[in-house]
């Protein structure tokens, strides 16, 4: 008899989630945007937070944090500021990009905001996400480049009218 196939499960970050966050962030970064970043880039990128589970901890106070989970690891994350109904960051293990994964992430972080009366979201999103969440609905309002270890990236600014339906 085979086992039953891995399931994707997704709850907010608990601390034990922070080195794998660490994890994804690092992979993420340095193969899953290679295909729109140099070299160089994604060094300075995955070097602008450090890959230890105690920054990724901290970060969890500051932040909403939502994961995805594959037997009982953190595959995939989000960091949402309700306040600012901004999301600040959406990172996916790069094997399993294009799978829904970031896409249901983010369902369950707008689902979050219009709980809070939140009316848009915002982000500022890589090249390569950007391109997935204009997809998605999401209005683009120009590029930006932001400085990181010496290296300058561009980026996206972003933003989504909530409750809209997608087509």
């Amino acid at each position: 008899m085979s086992e039953p196939a891995s399931r994707i499960l997704y709850r907010e970050a608990l601390p034990r989630d922070a080195a794998d966050q660490a994890e994804v962030f690092h992979h993420a970064v340095m193969k899953g945007a290679a295909s729109h970043y140099s070299l160089a880039q994604r060094e300075a990128w995955a070097a602008a937070l450090p890959r230890d589970a105690s920054a990724w901890s901290a970060r969890q106070m500051l932040y909403t944090t939502l994961v995805a989970t594959c037997d009982g690891r953190c595959v995939g994350f989000l960091e949402l500021d309700i306040p600012a109904a901004h999301i600040e960051t959406l990172y996916v293990w790069p094997s399993l990009a294009r799978r829904g994964i970031g896409s249901t992430l983010l369902i369950h972080a707008e689902r979050a905001l219009l709980e809070q009366g939140a009316s848009h979201v915002t982000i500022e999103a890589s090249l390569l996400l950007g391109e997935s969440l204009k997809k998605r609905g999401w209005t683009c309002h120009g590029e930006e480049w932001v400085e990181r270890g010496g290296e300058s990236l561009p980026r996206l600014r972003m933003s989504k009218k909530l409750g809209v339906v997608e087509t």
